[in-house]
């Protein structure tokens, strides 16, 4: 009996971090809708200095927020997981529905500053160098790891 319940949590767990994984992929196409929509405020409200910055980390934190309660709703049985170094099994899988997406989020990002003729009167922002995007991938990582954390912290409780 015991091998048929673990089955079943195991079937469970994974059928929960399946629907995890397509909401985060059903999510990715708004979050670049809801960048445009920011990035068109700052525009008509000529708020350019900064632009690139504080709407990727509007979206991206607003994403992750959407993200942990989805999770949170979702049917999970973690009563014998293994915890390994603090994480928990669902952890990993969990976080790897996002794996990619920073990237071509801010591939896409930079792709409408560089197409913006509103913007080309501002080179920081209309072509965001390597340094401007760095400084802004330090602060993704620092709302990366408080989502990891969430994450995690959910799954142990």
């Amino acid at each position: 009996m015991n091998n048929l319940n673990q089955g079943g949590r195991q079937t469970q767990n994974t059928d929960s971090i399946v629907q995890f994984r397509r909401y985060v992929d059903g999510l990715k196409p708004a979050l670049k809708t809801q960048y445009q929509q920011l990035l068109a405020q700052d525009l008509s409200k000529q708020q350019w200095d900064g632009c690139f910055q504080r709407n990727v980390l509007a979206v991206l934190e607003l994403a992750y927020g959407q993200a942990l309660k989805h999770l949170q709703t979702l049917p999970f049985d973690s009563e014998e997981l293994q915890v390994n170094q603090g994480l928990s099994e669902l952890t990993k899988p969990a976080l790897a529905a996002f794996d990619g997406f920073i990237d071509d989020f801010l591939m896409f990002a930079v792709d409408k500053h560089c197409t913006s003729c509103a913007l080309s009167n501002f080179p920081n922002e209309h072509k965001p160098d390597r340094t401007y995007i760095n400084g802004v991938k330090r602060e993704i990582a620092g709302l990366w790891q408080n989502f990891a954390v969430n994450v995690n912290g959910y799954f142990l409780d």
